[in-house]
């Protein structure tokens, strides 16, 4: 078993921003059912990772915003309490992993529609001892499984990376928003409240869009999502260190269709 050998600030280098990284022992070469399991260090804890040494839909290796997430939502950790969450693009589910470990969250993955993602997570939670996490294939702009969410925070890292899926992402993140169905019909509105590393207040409204963004793309390209978001109705919040609070439009009254 290879040990990731670095570290999430390793990841951040100038030099390197706009390269895939790479473990110690992972092959040049690689097949699509190939794996590789790697020791990965969040904090608090080290989990083992089985991650494909090639997939198609690119869910296979830990990319730089899954650790600094991690660690941002440690000293956020209040903006977890109490909430039901999704994450999307969950890729090799190492994120919801350490959540659930972490803090014993309710907490879905989901990705593309395919089984062999939805297999590897299933795997990789066995693996660091849970039990599996719910988990809901969807390929983003397709309709939901789910015809009323009841998730109030949706979570996401690094998941910028195709302009071209940006209108779909949008309208997933849209619909989860907007038609979001709580459980408890007394917890129809809300927040939570956390401090950020300057000591304001970080407000999370319910429900909200929390993502990190660190694998760095053009800034043009980010633009096209963030108007994007504004366009279908919902509004932008930087909360620093890249991390971005996505809410409806207090006024927005545009349609979903799911």
């Amino acid at each position: 078993m290879d040990i990731a050998l670095f570290s999430p600030s390793s990841l951040f280098s100038e030099g390197d921003a706009d390269e895939d990284h790479t473990c110690a022992g992972e092959k040049n070469t690689a097949t699509e059912d190939s794996y590789e399991e790697r020791r990965h260090q969040f904090p608090g804890m080290e989990l083992i990772i089985r991650e494909f040494s090639f997939h198609q839909l690119n869910a296979n290796l830990l990319w730089p915003g899954t650790f600094a997430f991690a660690e941002w939502l440690v000293q956020h950790r209040s903006c977890l309490e109490g909430r039901r969450v999704i994450e999307l693009g969950s890729g090799t589910g190492a994120l919801a992993i350490f959540l659930q470990k972490s803090f014993h969250l309710d907490i879905t993955t989901s990705d593309y529609d395919d089984i062999e993602i939805e297999e590897n997570i299933a795997h990789n939670c066995r693996v660091n001892d849970i039990t599996v996490i719910p988990h809901i294939k969807h390929t983003w702009g397709d309709k939901f499984p789910n015809s009323s969410p009841d998730w109030d925070l949706i979570i996401a890292s690094d998941i910028l990376l195709y302009v071209k899926q940006y209108a779909n992402l949008i309208q997933t993140i849209s619909f989860l928003l907007k038609c979001y169905k709580p459980k408890d019909r007394n917890a129809v509105s809300g927040t939570t409240t956390a401090n950020d590393e300057h000591g304001a207040d970080v407000v999370l409204p319910k429900p909200a869009f929390l993502m990190s963004w660190r694998r760095r793309i053009g800034k043009e390209d980010e633009s096209l999502f963030f108007s994007g978001c504004e366009s279908a109705g919902l509004e932008v919040q930087h909360l620093g260190s890249r991390v971005y609070c996505i809410r409806p439009q207090e006024n927005d009254k545009s349609k979903i269709i799911s």
